[in-house]
C-alpha cells in the first residue's frame, strides 16, 4: 500500500479522525478479477467523497456502464503511486463528476475484505466529505462514468440505497453498507 501512515495521520490532523468499520464480502469471480486488476499498481485503497452542493442539501452520485439502470453512488477512485492524496481526490472528483472540489471532513475509513474461493483482499475505503466549489457536474472520463446526477440525503437514504442492495453485486452491495454507515454517521448531514 502506497498511502502510508504518516499520510493518513496528517489526513486525520487536517480533517478529523474517521470512524471504523471493518466488513466483508464475497465477489464473483468477474468482480475479483477486475478488482485484482485495479490493484495491479499496488493499490490497495478507494476515495470515496460525498460532495454536496453549496447549500448542503444535495450529493453528486455517479453511473457507471456496468451498473443495472438506476444504480447510481457517491464517485470514488485511487489516488496514484506519488500522489498527493488531496490532488488525487480532486483528480478523481473532477474526472467522474466534473466537479472541482475541496476536502471538508474525513469521516469513514473502512475496512473490507473481499474474497473469491478462498483467497482474499484487504482494502480500504477513505471516505471524505467534501464541497462542490466549482465546475459543472457531468462526467470527464465519460468511458468509466456514463452519467452524473444531484440527489437529495432522502434518496440516498431509500430508493438509491435500495438499488444497491437489491443488486447482485457484491461490490455494490458494499457500497451500500458504506453509503448507509456514512449517511447514519452525519444523521443525514454530511458537512
Amino acid at each position: 500500500m502506497y498511502i502510508t501512515e504518516d499520510v493518513l495521520n496528517q489526513l486525520e490532523q487536517k480533517y478529523g479522525v474517521p470512524a471504523i468499520l471493518c466488513t466483508a464480502y464475497t465477489m464473483s469471480q468477474k468482480e475479483f478479477d477486475l478488482l485484482k486488476w485495479s490493484m495491479r499498481n499496488g493499490r490497495e485503497h478507494d476515495v470515496t467523497l460525498f460532495i454536496s452542493n453549496e447549500e448542503g442539501d444535495k450529493i453528486a452520485v455517479i453511473q457507471k456502464p456496468s451498473y443495472p439502470p438506476g444504480v447510481f453512488r457517491p464517485p470514488s477512485g485511487g489516488i496514484e503511486p506519488g500522489e498527493d492524496f488531496e490532488a488525487g481526490a480532486q483528480r478523481e472528483a473532477y474526472e467522474e463528476t466534473g466537479l472541482e472540489i475541496q476536502l471538508q471532513k474525513y469521516f469513514l475509513k473502512v475496512y473490507v475484505n473481499f474474497s473469491f474461493e478462498g483467497e482474499v483482499v484487504n482494502w480500504t475505503s477513505h471516505v471524505f466529505a467534501a464541497l462542490a466549489t466549482g465546475g459543472h457536474l457531468q462526467p470527464v472520463d465519460t468511458k468509466e462514468i456514463i452519467s452524473a446526477r444531484w440527489a437529495t440525503i432522502n434518496e440516498l437514504k431509500t430508493n438509491l440505497l435500495v438499488s444497491l442492495q437489491q443488486s447482485a453485486s457484491a461490490g455494490l452491495k458494499y457500497r451500500a453498507e458504506l453509503q448507509a454507515v456514512a449517511l447514519k454517521q452525519y444523521g443525514g448531514k454530511v458537512i
